[in-house]
C-alpha cells in the first residue's frame, strides 16, 4: 500500500500561486563585481610582455627605417666601406648561415645531453643523487655569459688549438666540416659550439625534466605490470606521452644558441665568412651586432645595419619560441631569449 501523503491540489476555481521571485544574492553580485575589476585590471598587466615586444619592434623599425631592405639585404655578402667611397652591402643572410652552423650542432648536442640527465633524475638516480644533479645543472644557467666566454677564451682556446682539434681532424678528418686546416690559438665554430652546448644544457634540461615528471603514473605503473622494463618504460611510454614537451625544451634551446652574443663573441673568432670547416673563426648574427656596436656610434650607416641585423634576430626568436611553445601545447606566451648577462 502506498503510504505517501497525497499532494495537495488547489481547489477548483482557485488560481495556482505565483512563484516569488528569489531576491538577488547581494554577497554573490559583489563578488561577480570584483571578480570582473579585477579581470579589467588584470589584463594590461596580462597584455605588458605582448606590449613591450610590440614597443621593442617598433623602435627597432623606427631607427632602421629598413633603408637597407632590398635583395642585397638578404644576400650572403657583406661589405662596408667607412670612407663611403664604395657602396656598402649588407647581408644579413651571411650571418644566419653562421649562426645555424654553430647553433645547430650545439642544439643537438645540448638536446642528447639534457634527455640524458632527465632521464636520469626522474627515472634512475634516488632522490638525494637527483637533487644534487638537479642543482648543479640549474647553477649553470647562473653563470654570466662574459664568465663563459672568459673561461673558454683562456683555458679552453689552447686547448682546442694544441689538442681538441688535431684530434677530430685526425679521426673524423673525412666527415665534411672536420677536414681541412686549423685555427690559430684554438678560437674558431667548434670553441664556439662547445660553449653554447653548455649554455643551452640548463634550459632544456629543466624543461623535459618536468615534461617527464609530469606523465601520469598510471601509464608508468601499467607498462611494469605488463613486464616491461624501467628501459622500455621511458622509451615506450615516457618519452611517447612527453613528446611535446621536449620537442618544446628543443625549440626553446634553439632560440638561447640562437640569441647569445656575449659568450660567442669571445671565442668564435670574429670573422666574416662562411667557415669552410667547424675550426674556422666566424661570427653570428647576435655576435657580429655585439662586437660592432661600438664602432657603429661613428657611422651611421654601419648603425642602421646593425638595427635592421637586431631586428631580423628579433624575428627569428619570436617564430623560434612560438614554436616551442606550440609544440609543448601550452599557451602562446613569448619568450625572448638570447642576449647576455654580461
Amino acid at each position: 500500500m502506498d503510504r505517501r501523503e497525497p499532494i495537495p491540489r488547489p481547489a477548483d476555481g482557485a488560481s495556482t500561486p505565483t512563484p516569488v521571485p528569489a531576491l538577488p544574492n547581494r554577497r554573490a553580485a559583489n563578488g561577480e563585481g570584483r571578480s570582473r575589476l579585477r579581470g579589467w585590471l588584470a589584463s594590461p598587466v596580462a597584455l605588458l610582455p605582448l606590449g613591450l615586444v610590440a614597443l621593442v619592434a617598433a623602435v627597432l623599425l623606427w631607427e632602421s627605417r629598413l633603408a637597407n631592405l632590398g635583395p642585397s639585404f638578404w644576400g650572403l655578402n657583406y661589405f662596408f666601406d667607412p670612407s663611403g667611397g664604395a657602396p656598402s652591402v649588407f647581408g644579413v643572410s651571411l650571418f644566419l648561415v653562421d649562426s645555424a652552423i654553430v647553433a645547430g650542432p650545439a642544439l643537438a648536442l645540448a638536446s642528447g645531453l639534457s634527455l640524458a640527465i632527465a632521464i636520469s633524475t626522474v627515472v634512475y638516480l634516488p632522490p638525494a643523487p637527483s637533487r644534487l644533479l638537479t642543482l648543479l645543472t640549474n647553477l649553470l644557467a647562473g653563470i654570466p655569459s662574459v664568465v663563459y666566454g672568459i673561461w673558454g677564451y683562456v683555458v679552453l682556446a689552447p686547448y682546442f688549438g694544441t689538442t681538441a682539434q688535431p684530434t677530430l681532424r685526425g679521426f673524423l678528418g673525412w666527415l665534411p666540416g672536420f677536414g681541412g686546416p686549423l685555427s690559430a690559438g684554438g678560437v674558431g665554430s667548434l670553441l664556439a659550439i662547445f660553449i653554447l652546448t653548455i649554455m643551452v644544457i640548463p634550459i632544456t634540461a629543466a624543461v623535459m625534466r618536468e615534461s617527464l615528471r609530469n606523465v601520469p603514473n598510471d601509464l608508468v605503473e601499467a607498462g611494469l605490470a605488463l613486464g616491461a622494463t624501467p628501459w622500455e618504460v621511458v622509451r615506450r611510454v615516457r618519452l611517447r606521452a612527453a613528446r611535446r614537451g621536449l620537442w618544446g625544451a628543443v625549440f626553446l634551446g634553439l632560440g638561447r644558441a640562437i640569441g647569445e652574443s656575449v659568450a660567442v663573441a669571445m671565442v668564435i673568432g670574429a670573422s666574416i665568412q662562411i667557415p669552410p670547416n667547424l675550426y674556422t673563426p666566424s661570427t653570428t648574427l647576435a655576435s657580429f651586432i655585439f662586437y660592432q656596436l661600438d664602432s657603429a656610434f661613428f657611422y651611421p650607416n654601419l648603425l642602421t645595419a646593425l638595427t635592421e641585423f637586431a631586428l631580423v634576430l628579433l624575428a627569428v626568436a619570436l617564430v623560434v619560441n612560438l614554436l616551442g611553445q606550440r609544440a609543448s601545447g601550452a599557451d602562446a606566451t613569448v619568450i625572448v631569449t638570447g642576449g647576455g648577462r654580461g
